[in-house]
């Protein structure tokens, strides 16, 4: 409303020292006060955009055409887990009443029970406490672990030529020659594409596959003050002590496993949404990221390109597959 007010006063000074002149006045006025009085009329009666309201622009102008793309594993019994972890088990659950399982037919509705041996299962959000227990518990993070810059730097290339290639600073001062410095505050994915050949269960029993040095760590989180990092394998590197992770989570950083689709984003512009359930103590976590990429981007789906509410009805219903321990159309 100020800003308006402050425009009409504008408008009649400048009319009226233009109108100084002419011949006279009145002719100006009588010409142009009807004129001014609408546009008066129109700018003191307009409802001004909120400061509350500027998030909701933001997502109206840009996040609802933006392009999403899911960069999360699918969990499910067979994906790939490291072995002194075991498998995990998914099963309908019982009423413990009857001891039968409940039912679409009989009950109206079907639950999962979910033996779970691990909090380090599929793609993950690794708290620091996971290694090092007077640090945040995944519960204790804090909310601003929600949507972050996203920054993805290739090394797939020379992971092709060398399965156990590490990302090195010379790789990230390569990306940044391309795109400019690494914002504080983002997350850095690292492309290996090794996740390409999940769900094989094998690939949790390689012992060589790409990862981080320790020195391209410090980097990132020393001199340009990243949230986390995040890689495609469910380690951070091959060294007998895994020093790269000790060092990161021992020093009260967390890091992203198991991450995919890194071949489906931008190295730059585009930001990611970081979601994970809030156990009690949990020193791991299952998470989804999604990586929201520009509107023109190849990859991904926008607002109302696809059905979300209501949620499209299946050609086939869900039913339990003894075989798979899941349920499956």
């Amino acid at each position: 409303m100020k800003t308006n007010l402050s425009f009409i006063k504008y408008c009649l000074e400048f009319l009226w020292k233009f109108a100084s002149q002419l011949s006279t006045k009145l002719l100006l006025t009588v010409i142009c006060l009807p004129v001014l009085l609408v546009f008066i009329s129109s700018a003191v009666g307009a409802k001004q955009p909120s400061d509350d309201l500027s998030l909701w622009q933001v997502y109206q102008r840009s996040l609802q055409q933006a392009k999403y793309v899911d960069l999360t594993h699918t969990i499910t019994p067979q994906i790939p887990v490291w072995v002194g972890f075991g498998s995990s088990t998914f099963a309908p659950s019982v009423n413990p009443k009857t001891g039968k399982p409940y039912t679409y037919k009989t009950d109206g509705f079907e639950a999962t029970h979910y033996d779970l041996s691990t909090d380090q299962l599929g793609t993950q959000l690794d708290p620091p406490a996971h290694w090092a227990p007077n640090y945040p518990a995944i519960d204790e993070l804090p909310p601003t672990y929600t949507i972050r810059p996203l920054v993805v730097i290739p090394i797939q290339d020379k992971v092709t030529k060398n399965p156990g290639y590490h990302l090195s600073v010379a790789d990230i001062l390569e990306w940044e020659k391309k795109h400019g410095k690494i914002p504080a505050g983002s997350v850095v994915f690292v492309r290996s594409d090794w996740s390409k050949e999940w769900p094989n269960p094998e690939l949790a029993k390689r012992k060589q596959f790409p990862g981080v040095k320790l020195e391209a760590l410090k980097f990132l989180h020393l001199q340009r003050q990243i949230l986390f990092h995040g890689h495609e394998p469910l380690d951070t590197d091959t060294t007998p002590n895994l020093e790269g992770e000790a060092w990161l989570l021992h020093n009260g950083y967390a890091q992203a496993e198991g991450v995919a689709n890194l071949d489906q984003v931008p190295e730059a512009g585009a930001l990611v949404a970081i979601g994970y359930p809030k156990f009690q103590g949990g020193t791991g976590g299952y998470a989804r990221y999604i990586a929201i990429c520009p509107p023109n981007w190849k990859y991904g789906v926008s607002v109302n390109q696809i059905p979300e509410s209501p949620l499209p009805k299946a050609a086939k219903p869900l039913h339990w597959d003894e075989k798979l321990g899941v349920r499956v159309r």
